[in-house]
């Protein structure tokens, strides 16, 4: 018997610099080896917002080295779940696939003290996700 695959779990928002980057970042480091993480934007900004990488690096987490993608058929066609993050009709659809929409604030102009609940929320969706694939959080 083969071991079972390991799942694949795309997440994506308008401009792949908020939302998007700290869910994949959560999962990455929360999951490891035993579930594949992307993320990816309908319309990428330039680069991950810095309060965003401010408020992820004070739970530990770097993603200062990320950069935000852009969405591709491939990378839908590709995951098992797909995760929205408001991108609304621009998010691709494919029968076979698990779509998830969480209503998340947007960090976008906002400060860190502002991004902060809205990085707890993403953590608490995330380690939900988490037990929902079967897949045991590795902190």
């Amino acid at each position: 018997m083969s071991s079972p695959a390991v799942p694949s779990v795309l997440f994506v928002c308008v401009h792949n610099a908020g939302r998007s980057q700290m869910a994949a970042a959560f999962l990455t480091h929360l999951g490891g080896e035993r579930v594949q993480v992307r993320s990816a934007g309908s319309a990428p900004a330039d680069a991950v917002n810095s309060a965003v990488v401010a408020a992820m690096s004070e739970v530990g987490i770097d993603i200062s080295a990320e950069t935000p993608k852009v969405l591709t058929v491939e990378a839908v066609q590709t995951s098992d779940v797909v995760i929205t993050m408001g991108c609304g009709d621009a998010c691709p659809v494919f029968s076979g696939k698990r779509y998830l929409d969480w209503s998340l604030a947007d960090p976008a102009g906002q400060g860190v003290a502002a991004v902060r609940p809205i990085r707890d929320e993403i953590e608490r969706c995330v380690r939900d996700l988490i037990s929902e694939l079967g897949i045991e959080a590795s902190v």
